[in-house]
């Protein structure tokens, strides 16, 4: 039997192996041998425990319905490749067969995928009360990348799928997949939702819908839990509990995610058991967790007042590892060889809003919104920024590496700059982007004030790229935004990855205040004094249009779709 407890979406697994040991405890006997090589990988569900209890918490009912049931791969790895060619053509899957040496490709259902987060309605789960009355029938969809571990002992140590699947709207490319001899958590996570269940004993079955068993060729054995379902109540416990002697486990996880707001439920849940949390590729190492980018305007205020700053964390929405840059400035003659360079693309914007004036100017207008620069490759972005002692800026140097990952060269690239603002704190790189409103002849109107970046991996942008890091936080040239006393700090863009920031304050975002109604353009300008060397310096520019209404003090925003993409 497990228990499964409400998290914060703030939490992730430590490693993957936590959620090894749950699944392989359960499920060794059953899952299909690993040990005959097949090219076509063979495909079960299977549940880690015959019993579950789910928590339903007084203040907010309901619970989320992490069964622990997985999806096994053997014989060989699952592998789909997702991608579109424009914003102006859909999204597409294809799986991925190896056979030896040789690779062929099996193209999915032309309207089985309609963005990146997962394959809709993969699993049907139904619930039936102590009577036997059906009291929940849902569909939910499932990322190949949630949590997974080893379900035989020879299958590869580690998996080389990425972690979890991109919900940037502007995403172009995504592999996702179960490596050969494990099993991925079919439990939704972040994309879930609660149902209301009173206290009580149920049954819950799990099954793979038709179309996918069709596709894949899974047999149609659905899985049955049993599921008992107890309320607590997060008051009286916080009452009860001393926080020093809380358990992390426990109910303190579920009341982190509240700081700064009244009982509220977590948007993410996941159990220590699974390790189905959403990771966004955020975590490095032994350090506390980060929450992913928020991308949308209207969720950052409340998010920010919940998380803010801290150590290994920048923006309140990205995690700086201590990965330090080289131990002093570089010495020779500046060189820029010829070798492989990144190639920074804007995306346009998204989560756009009107938003508030701060408690100083209450009664300006402001035009909030999302931002992300992202590196095709083949390259990544590598600055490091010395400072001099008793200066308020650093130094910032571009460097380049040859094939083997040997450094070659660097160029001096303008600055870094300390920002101590609250919700800041950290060393910001002063040339990767600029942020213009435009009005409709595409003349500068608004210039955003925020053109200091503190640099991070926080959104797979298209992993199908040449060279693309599939686990960014994993790699040892990794994002470190520095402290005050910092006197040197590395900041990193992996190949595939983007970095997203949301202008939601004044200063940050559009002060509209006297813009007549009408249509505009926000465009989002990566390298803009083209400082960085790059591959290509003709795809740094991305516009989105909007159409600003209302009147002073109540104005309105709209935006139409971007080709096909409705994210406003």
């Amino acid at each position: 039997m497990s228990t499964r407890t409400p998290r914060s979406r703030l939490w992730r697994p430590a490693l993957a192996a936590a959620a090894a040991i749950a699944v392989t405890a359960g499920v060794t006997a059953a899952s299909p041998d690993t040990g005959k090589a097949s090219s076509v990988p063979r495909l079960g569900l299977v549940a880690a425990s015959a019993s579950v209890t789910l928590d339903s918490w007084k203040e907010d009912p309901g619970v989320y319905l992490d069964l622990g049931t997985y999806l096994t791969a053997s014989g060989a790895p699952l592998e789909l490749r997702v991608t579109r060619k424009s914003y102006k053509d859909p999204v597409v899957a294809t799986q991925i067969i190896r056979e030896g040496k040789k690779t062929r490709t099996k193209a999915l259902p032309a309207d089985l995928v309609k963005n990146f987060a997962g394959l809709p309605d993969f699993v049907r789960i139904t619930v039936r009360d102590a009577a036997g009355k059906s009291v929940v029938s849902r569909t939910e969809p499932f990322c190949p990348n949630n949590a997974s571990g080893r379900v035989q002992p020879d299958a590869p140590a580690t998996s080389k799928y990425p972690e979890s699947c991109p919900t940037n709207p502007f995403t172009l490319g995504s592999v996702w997949g179960v490596e050969n001899g494990w099993a991925s958590n079919t439990y939704a996570g972040y994309y879930a939702e609660p149902v209301v269940l009173p206290a009580g004993k149920y049954t819950a079955e799990v099954a793979v819908t038709q179309r996918y068993r069709d596709l894949f060729g899974i047999a149609d054995e659905p899985k049955t839990v049993k599921v008992t379902v107890r309320e607590r109540s997060w008051e009286e416990e916080s009452t009860a509990s001393a926080p020093a002697t809380r358990s992390a486990t426990g109910h303190a996880a579920h009341a982190a995610g509240h700081a700064g707001h009244a009982a509220a439920r977590p948007p993410a849940p996941a159990s220590a058991t699974t390790g189905a949390g959403t990771s966004y590729n955020v975590g490095h190492g032994p350090y506390p967790p980060a929450p992913a980018a928020v991308p949308w305007a209207a969720e950052r205020v409340g998010f920010r007042s919940a998380q803010g700053d801290g150590p290994g964390r920048t923006d309140g929405s990205r995690q700086a590892p201590a990965a330090g840059p080289n131990a002093q400035r570089p010495t020779g003659r500046a060189s820029v060889p010829d070798v492989p360079k990144p190639d920074l693309r804007s995306l346009p914007a998204y989560g756009i809003t009107i938003g508030e004036g701060d408690a100083g100017a209450p009664d300006r207008d402001y035009l909030a919104f999302s931002a992300n620069v992202w590196n095709a490759g083949p390259a990544q972005l590598v600055v490091d920024g010395f400072r001099k002692p008793g200066n308020e800026l650093m130094d910032a140097y571009q460097y380049f590496y040859d094939a083997s990952g040997k450094q070659v060269g660097y160029t001096p690239t303008g600055t870094m700059e300390w920002d101590p603002r609250p919700g800041h704190e950290h060393w910001h790189f002063t040339d990767f982007a600029s942020y213009r409103l435009l009005k409709a002849d595409r003349k500068e109107t608004v210039r955003s004030g925020k053109e200091a970046f503190c640099l991070a991996n926080t959104d797979a942008v298209d992993y199908t790229v040449k060279n693309a890091n599939w686990h960014p936080d994993n790699t040892d040239l990794s994002t470190a935004c520095g402290q005050e006393n910092s006197i040197s700090v590395r900041e990193v863009l992996d190949v595939g990855s983007g970095d997203t920031y949301t202008q939601d304050l004044p200063g940050q975002s559009f002060d509209i205040t006297g813009l007549p109604n009408g249509t505009y353009y926000i465009q989002v300008l990566a390298n803009p004094e083209n400082r960085l060397k790059e591959t290509d310096l003709g795809n740094n520019s991305a516009l989105r249009k909007v159409v600003l209404g209302g009147k002073p003090g109540a104005r309105t925003v709209k935006v139409p779709k971007h080709d096909l993409v409705d994210a406003p």
